[in-house]
């Protein structure tokens, strides 16, 4: 028990003074001669003695009124756990698209918020974060509002981003008490290999989790097959339990143009095929009817002619392979001779490639140093006999790299850079047996650029990043069988596409995103992107021959959105949620270590309500000392 105002308890010694009246009676009795008493002697002996007891029990009744009455201006309490200490509470609200799962009549999200409301304390001051908004020190009526119409986030943050972001909102006093109030369903994907213990922080985690969910996602939508006149768009769906036969729609806009039914196998998997006819522009919308969430029931998609990718390749030597890899359906490919070579069309290339030349006129070279620096792409394929001063000349300035001197000697390509992006999904897995195609001779180079392939002993054989590819060797059929190897086919197919970003069906909102659009824009000119009534700028970058979009932030929302240009469309992109939250697969709590695991946000908080909390007891005290008067009144009347 502690007391507000211990230093009135001094006047506890003030009790002295009635105790020492009573022990030496100050008070100096008279002899009065009288006759004979022997009569009276036993009852006056008999007064006397409970004279005394009671004198006794009025001093102690009036000691203890006294007692109580000094100890309840004293105020005293009994306080809690931490209600001596300064508080520091975090909340951290989980609002990704799995809270959408219903509880009752409600989601999950809105249970939570509703718990919120009503458990913290409308005094309390706190922080709360979500995954993508932070509230620092606000009661719960300045937020009230937001929390109730609190959207959806298309983030999850893992558990070792939430303690590492809560760590920042606690303050560093020593001697306060924090508390960490982590409220989620606690999916699988919310878990990371390492988590803070966050020594001297209470974490304390509220489980909310809905039962017997069924939930159908719609996974993905890619094209599987194309011919001349049809395509073949193939959509993976996946489900938490057994079912049958559930319909699946697809939209072109509002239009219904198909509709099947996929059955799902013992996996959990399932599949759908609709065929359409090729090169028809199709904003797409693949739709299910599902009750368990909401945002994988739609998946959206665009289908449209695409642009073709313009590659020239500039030398004498043969090209055949060259306009067989570039073939029409993708490409627009065309090759002249260094003679012919008119310099106003290298601006509207996507891909230049240097075909054997034996030097690069200096004219040629600052065109092409301008259509590098423009976003233009650039390959060069030396000849057996180059001029190494006129290549270096280029090569030094555009990319600080040099070819030293000339080997002849034969070299097998035996290293392949299998992370570079330009065999990103070409191989399976990591080639140690392949049939490795050769040189006769090559050049030795200097140069910083990340190696793609290289001979044996290290040196490189193809070099580049960012759009400039260099070989360090002829790759004629005379010095090299490289164009017998199924390498070649891919590496420069991926190169002339990786010139040009043309869009996915559809991209993933959350991730960043970049996007060539073939518009030669102004300098006052900008490229917005929209959805109905919402209208947003990305990023963008213009090139004589292209823009391109960045996408990070925005958008947050899927579905399909219009690319315009001064209020033209321009081409159409589809924006989807990620799908790692239609998994449902929860953790087990018993795999974390906390303060405390609960199932209900209210019971949370008044336990840590209770730990806050001062019991006072001056009541009690001034309730005694009422007490200790009314048994004085009964000791006067009854005890003579």
């Amino acid at each position: 028990m502690l007391f507000k105002h211990p230093e009135l308890l001094w006047a506890l010694l003030l009790l002295l003074i009635p105790i020492f009246i009573h022990l030496f009676q100050l008070r100096r009795f008279k002899k009065t001669p009288f006759t004979n008493v022997k009569i009276l002697k036993k009852v006056v002996a008999e007064s006397r003695k409970s004279n005394s007891l009671k004198k006794w029990l009025l001093l102690i009744t009036r000691l203890l009124l006294l007692t109580a009455l000094i100890i309840a201006f004293a105020q005293p309490f009994i306080p809690g756990k931490s209600a001596l200490k300064n508080n520091e509470t975090v909340i951290y609200l989980d609002n990704s698209l799995s809270m959408q799962a219903k509880m009752g009549t409600a989601t999950l999200l809105e249970n939570m918020v509703q718990g919120i409301l009503k458990s913290v304390p409308e005094e309390n001051v706190f922080t709360l974060f979500t995954n993508d908004k932070i509230y620092r020190e606000v009661r719960i009526g300045d937020i009230k509002n937001d929390l109730l119409a609190l959207p959806y986030s298309k983030n999850q943050l893992k558990l070792k981003e939430i303690n590492l972001k809560a760590k920042t909102m606690f303050s560093g006093t020593e001697g306060t008490r924090k508390d960490l109030v982590l409220i989620s369903d606690f999916q699988k994907s919310i878990n990371s290999p390492i988590t803070d213990s966050l020594p001297g922080i209470n974490r304390h985690l509220v489980k909310l989790a809905p039962e017997n969910l069924v939930n159908i996602s719609i996974d993905t939508v890619f094209i599987n097959s194309i011919s001349s006149d049809n395509l073949d768009l193939k959509s993976i769906l996946s489900t938490n339990t057994e079912l049958d036969n559930t319909p699946v729609s697809l939209y072109n806009g509002e239009k219904l143009i198909a509709k099947t039914s996929v059955t799902f196998n013992k996996n959990k998997k399932g599949e759908v095929i609709f065929t359409i006819p090729a090169n028809e522009l199709i904003n797409g919308e693949i739709v299910i009817s599902d009750s368990g969430l909401i945002y994988d029931n739609h998946l959206y998609f665009n289908l449209a002619k695409q642009d073709k990718i313009k590659v020239l390749s500039i030398g004498d030597v043969d090209n055949d392979y060259l306009r067989r890899i570039f073939g029409e359906e993708v490409f627009q490919y065309s090759n002249l001779s260094l003679k012919s070579l008119n310099y106003s069309l290298l601006e509207s290339q996507n891909l230049i490639i240097l075909n054997e030349l034996n030097s690069i006129p200096v004219a040629l070279q600052n065109a092409l140093q301008a259509f590098k620096n423009t976003g233009g792409s650039l390959v060069i394929i030396p000849s057996g006999q180059i001029d190494l001063e006129n290549y270096n000349s280029f090569l030094m300035g555009l990319s600080n790299t040099m070819l030293l001197s000339s080997v002849t000697e034969e070299r097998k390509i035996s290293q392949i850079a299998f992370a570079h992006p330009l065999y990103k999904n070409v191989f399976e897995k990591e080639v140690t047996n392949f049939q490795y195609p050769s040189v006769n001779s090559f050049y030795t180079t200097k140069s910083a650029i990340p190696k793609i392939l290289s001979y044996q002993g290290g040196d490189p054989f193809l070099v580049g990043e960012d759009g400039f590819y260099l070989f360090t060797a002829s790759i004629s059929k005379e010095n090299s069988n490289i164009l017998n190897s199924p390498l070649i086919v891919p590496t420069l197919y991926n190169m002339g596409m990786a010139s040009l970003k043309i869009p996915k069906i559809y991209e993933i909102i959350g991730g960043k995103t970049t996007v060539d659009i073939p518009v030669d824009l102004t300098k006052d000119r900008i490229l917005k992107v929209s959805q109905k009534d919402f209208e947003f700028i990305p990023f963008q970058q213009s090139y004589t021959n292209k823009t391109t979009l960045t996408f990070d932030d925005y958008p947050e929302v899927s579905g399909i959105y219009d690319i315009t240009d001064e209020g033209k469309v321009v081409k159409h992109i589809s924006f989807n949620f990620p799908r790692a939250e239609s998994q449902l697969q929860y953790m087990d709590l018993d795999e974390l270590k906390a303060s405390s695991k609960n199932d209900n946000v209210a019971a949370l908080f008044q336990n840590i309500e209770k730990d806050n909390s001062v019991n006072e007891l001056w009541k009690w005290f001034v309730i005694l000392a009422l007490a200790f008067i009314f048994i004085e009144v009964l000791i006067q009347k009854f005890l003579k």
